[in-house]
């Protein structure tokens, strides 16, 4: 059955041979197993990643080629073997929802969506079927579709993404989060919008967004570039875009500018799934500024912060907590 596997991802199985396929994997828990973890090497074809250590990127892609090149060889067992290994080495993971019909997205009628899924501490770069192009934050979700309805273009994000649209008066583009919807037709904007969090933001950087609940567009709010609109509950509040060095999160780079303790907690939180807890409430109070690589964790960041301000870090790993102190 793996050369099976091996032989779909390699694209020599008829339409005949992946549908009796697909069955097979949606009845048989462990050979779904060895799909997805297959998939999830193989869907790195899709993606660029955004790294400001060019060794870094190249390693992804070195591993990624490597499972190419084994994949063509047909060598079955070393290929299963070392899935692991190269996806351990690839800079983002990609998740699956697991409606396994959507491969079969040759066939026009085919409206499934895709899933990409990017892990704590991790980013990456999408290029959409349109020529759009997306930047997922750490922990977010995109779900897209393999091929966008020739007049209508619509995504799904959790968490959050930088958006560049492709230009198309006759396909505008929806971003949809939450009980909130985005109407665009070529522009640039940053959307964050984690389940955590009780509010959506989102950033116009270039061109023309309109921000509306659900059903209810007529009552959104179109904005301008450098304008910044928060959704929380029924409330929409307009304001102006405060520091636009945040949104260098895309090359890596997470810059607060004069941001209370407890702000960047949460940011931190959500970006490196940990939860945080401050045992000395005057610790929240300080307003700190400065750029940290995302690719130095949460354990170096912190250590950074608490030069500023002196606290102890205690951390449980297996609990994932970190405790800060006074």
């Amino acid at each position: 059955m793996h050369e099976k596997l091996l032989k779909y991802f390699s694209g020599e199985l008829s339409k005949s041979e992946i549908s009796s396929l697909l069955k097979e994997i949606q009845t048989d828990d462990n050979l779904k197993k060895e799909f997805v973890r297959m998939q999830n090497i193989h869907a790195l074809s899709q993606v660029t990643t955004m790294s400001i250590d060019e060794e870094e990127e190249e390693e992804g892609r070195s591993g990624y080629h490597a499972f190419k090149e084994r994949l063509s060889k047909k060598k079955q067992r070393y290929v299963i073997r070392t899935l692991a290994q190269y996806a351990a080495v690839a800079i983002v993971f990609i998740t699956s929802t697991f409606l396994i019909t959507q491969y079969l997205h040759n066939a026009p009628q085919s409206e499934e969506l895709n899933s990409l899924y990017v892990p704590a501490g991790q980013r990456a770069k999408l290029t959409l079927e349109d020529g759009s192009t997306v930047w997922l934050n750490a922990n977010s979700t995109l779900k897209y579709p393999s091929h966008f309805a020739k007049k209508r273009r619509h995504v799904e994000i959790e968490g959050e993404a930088f958006f560049d649209i492709a230009q198309n008066k006759k396909a505008p583009f929806t971003v949809a989060t939450k009980d909130i919807e985005m109407k665009v037709l070529g522009t640039q904007f940053n959307v964050h919008s984690y389940p955590e969090t009780d509010f959506v933001k989102t950033d116009l950087i270039e061109g023309s967004v309109k921000v509306y609940k659900k059903s209810f567009e007529n009552q959104g709010l179109t904005l301008k570039p450098n304008e910044q609109v928060t959704v929380s509950g029924n409330k929409m509040t307009l304001s102006k875009t405060a520091n636009s060095d945040y949104f260098l999160w895309t090359d890596g780079i997470y810059t607060f500018e004069n941001e209370r303790l407890l702000d960047i907690i949460n940011k931190l939180q959500l970006y490196y799934d940990v939860k945080i807890i401050v045992e000395d409430p005057e610790i929240f109070d300080v307003k700190y500024t400065g750029k940290f690589r995302q690719r130095d964790g949460i354990d170096e960041i912190l250590r950074i912060i608490q030069k500023i301000r002196k606290f102890e870090i205690k951390k449980d790993t297996d609990k994932n907590i970190i405790t800060l102190t006074k």
